[in-house]
């Protein structure tokens, strides 16, 4: 199915020009996003979603507004109209909207652009360690923003060598995040994963993986890792997952070449989240 695009009130084809050129998402990446699961037509964990879009806004220092607000749930209806009970990915942005060449900003309507796409996730992913550090005194730390040529630049280089996402340590040499994930380590019977002080976004699929693992008896909880805890996944003494909206929970099976085994807790924490993620829409 082609993308379902939705721009600033109304249905666009995917090469219709539809932003100005000095839109600030584009000239400087002014702005902020949500990836959404689609589960049979219905927007999972929206309310979360728009909640954390409201955060990133926020700590970029722009207000988004009950209207505007109201505007990505538009474009959302309308888009879902128009894409069927389909499985697959929505993501909403916005910008700042238009502004000068530079990194300053002037007053303008926010851009608001809602898409979604049938796909289909796998159950287990290929990742390799980064050279790059993610930064958790950024001043943009932990908001999920338009500016994303550092992930962008980490994920192309893990996939030249064969992996499907890279994972990142922070400057203190902690294990943080993926480009576009959290991570978690089942070490000893249990499953780990980096405080939000590590660095790494508030992963929705992070969150509620805390909560219903909790909830189901299941031991998870975050911790302080050291990156070189991926040595031990790769002697298999630890196993490693991937969580994200385009993953869900995704054991990993493959780390920097060497093939990795899935771990029974790991193993478990997926078959829990596919099984709530279709019974609870929006918890």
């Amino acid at each position: 199915m082609d993308t379902v695009v939705w721009v600033n009130g109304r249905l666009v084809g995917e090469d219709e020009s539809t932003l100005s050129a000095l839109d600030h998402g584009i000239t400087v990446g002014d702005g902020a996003f949500e990836t959404c699961t689609v589960v049979g037509g219905n927007v999972f964990a929206l309310t979360r979603h728009l909640a954390r879009l409201r955060r990133s806004l926020t700590g970029l220092g722009l207000d988004l507004s009950d209207d505007d607000e109201a505007r990505c749930v538009a474009g959302l209806r309308d888009v879902i109209a128009a894409t069927g009970p389909i499985d697959g990915r929505l993501r909403i942005t916005v910008t700042s909207g238009i502004g000068p060449l530079g990194s300053g900003r002037t007053t303008s309507p926010f851009t608001v652009v809602v898409a979604a796409q049938a796909s289909v996730m796998t159950p287990e992913g290929r990742a390799a360690r980064s050279p790059w550090t993610r930064n958790e005194r950024s001043a943009v730390v932990g908001l999920k923003t338009t500016s994303y040529a550092e992930n962008v630049v980490a994920l192309a280089d893990a996939v030249a060598r064969g992996g499907d996402e890279a994972l990142l340590a922070n400057t203190r040499g902690e294990l943080c995040e993926g480009t576009g994930s959290n991570v978690f380590v089942e070490i000893d019977g249990e499953l780990l994963t980096p405080p939000l002080d590590s660095g790494c976004l508030a992963g929705i699929t992070r969150e509620l993986l805390l909560e219903w693992g909790r909830e189901a008896g299941l031991p998870v909880r975050e911790a302080v890792l050291p990156f070189s805890v991926l040595d031990r996944v790769t002697v298999g003494e630890a196993h490693l997952v991937v969580t994200s909206s385009g993953r869900n929970v995704q054991p990993v099976t493959w780390l920097d070449g060497v093939a990795v085994a899935a771990g029974p807790v790991s193993l478990a924490a997926r078959e829990l989240f596919d099984r709530l993620h279709r019974e609870r829409n929006d918890p």
